[in-house]
């Protein structure tokens, strides 16, 4: 699949469901100042806006081998985003609420398609065994 910025704006944008939207707040990376950005959660990609009603994100974080956890912050309601690896990026994020982040990590521990598959494996199994106690 070959994705653009504008495919990716399209898919963002679209009016299929989102796994996860709300208002958080994303550390600069240079700048460690807290934003206020609209994240709108689809399958395993993160965008981030300006405002909920942007028509184009500023941001993607694909979540494929991530890790999400909880973090200390100034900022309360504080988790991060972690990639494997020594020059891999970190991402805070700070919820308004305790609901609103334990819903976004959540949310975003599962998006992997490495989650998705240990999903279906258990279940595979799980259907397996059912099987042979039918029989």
């Amino acid at each position: 699949m070959k994705l653009n910025e504008r495919s990716l704006a399209f898919y963002a944008t679209c009016d299929s469901p989102a796994d996860n939207s709300g208002f958080l707040y994303k550390r600069g990376e240079r700048h460690t100042a807290y934003h206020r950005r609209w994240f709108v959660l689809k399958g395993n990609m993160l965008f981030y806006f300006e405002e909920r009603e942007s028509r184009e994100p500023v941001g993607v974080i694909v979540l494929e081998g991530c890790n999400v956890e909880l973090c200390d912050s100034a900022e309360s309601f504080a988790f991060a985003i972690r990639f494997g690896g020594t020059k891999s990026r970190t991402y805070v994020l700070a919820a308004e609420s305790q609901a609103a982040m334990e819903s976004w990590v959540k949310s975003l521990s599962r998006a992997s398609f490495d989650y998705m598959r240990l999903v279906v494996r258990e279940l595979e199994k799980q259907l397996q065994e059912m099987s042979r106690g039918l029989a």
